[in-house]
């Protein structure tokens, strides 16, 4: 009896020092700071590098993240002061640093303008100290993503998806090259074929618009609907300005 338990005991400080050392492991590879924590926008508001005994802080799709470091850029008087103390999402890819475009509302925006914030909030992952959570539009009182973080990151993928995909349809018409300089202006041509300007079909789902890129198409191509000779340029030259 006394042998038996000996050996329960050795078994249990076994899995003892086995659990201690998975959770010592876990904590290495994901460690979390004790100044993670929730803001609120009030609290956020602090942090904005008008004080200098309090570090700056910046929130971007409601991850809030400590860019004291940045000091220079984000404090007063730096360049990205407006971004400080708050979640400006929009700011990142409307360039409107003012009023309303300091806002954390990507609404109306197209998917690779969406995908752009998102690709900046990853920098700031990689970059800087990531502090906490703004609760808000993107988190709620208890940390836990919104409808709208879970639908701006699905406009994001989607962005994604459609320009991998403009991508390899673009790769089956070779485009053209081109050449600008100020005293020349602009040029196109064809090693093999003729230049044409063609409706990219994506691009509306992509960023809102309509665009049109040059791609070299064959003889027998040119009678395909929706091909556009540049202005001032033959129907068979190689060579058109632009």
């Amino acid at each position: 009896m006394i042998k038996k338990r000996k050996e329960m005991n050795k078994l249990l400080m076994v899995i003892s020092v086995v659990v201690t050392l998975i959770a010592l492991f876990i904590a290495s590879r994901f460690p979390v700071s004790p100044k993670q924590r929730l803001f609120s926008s009030e609290e956020i508001a602090l942090y904005n590098g008008s004080d200098d005994s309090l570090p700056i802080l910046l929130g971007i799709l409601g991850s809030v993240f400590d860019v004291s470091k940045g000091k220079s850029h984000y404090g007063g008087g730096g360049g990205y002061n407006h971004f400080a103390g708050r979640d400006a999402s929009r700011a990142f890819v409307s360039g409107n640093f003012t009023g309303d475009g300091l806002s954390d509302s990507l609404q109306g925006l197209s998917s690779t303008e969406v995908k752009s914030v998102v690709e900046w909030r990853e920098f700031y992952f990689k970059s800087y100290t990531y502090a906490g959570k703004l609760v808000g539009r993107y988190y709620d009182m208890q940390g836990n993503p919104t409808k709208s973080l879970k639908g701006v990151e699905a406009k994001a993928a989607r962005g994604a998806q459609l320009l991998e995909k403009q991508k390899s349809e673009e790769a089956k018409l070779p485009s053209c090259n081109s050449k600008w300089s100020q005293d020349e202006g602009g040029e196109v041509w064809c090693e093999t074929g003729f230049p044409r300007l063609i409706q990219r079909p994506l691009e509306i789902a992509l960023t809102g618009k309509m665009s049109k890129r040059c791609a070299c198409f064959t003889k027998d191509e040119l009678s395909q609907t929706g091909l556009e000779v540049y202005e001032g340029c033959d129907f068979l030259a190689k060579t058109c300005r632009v």
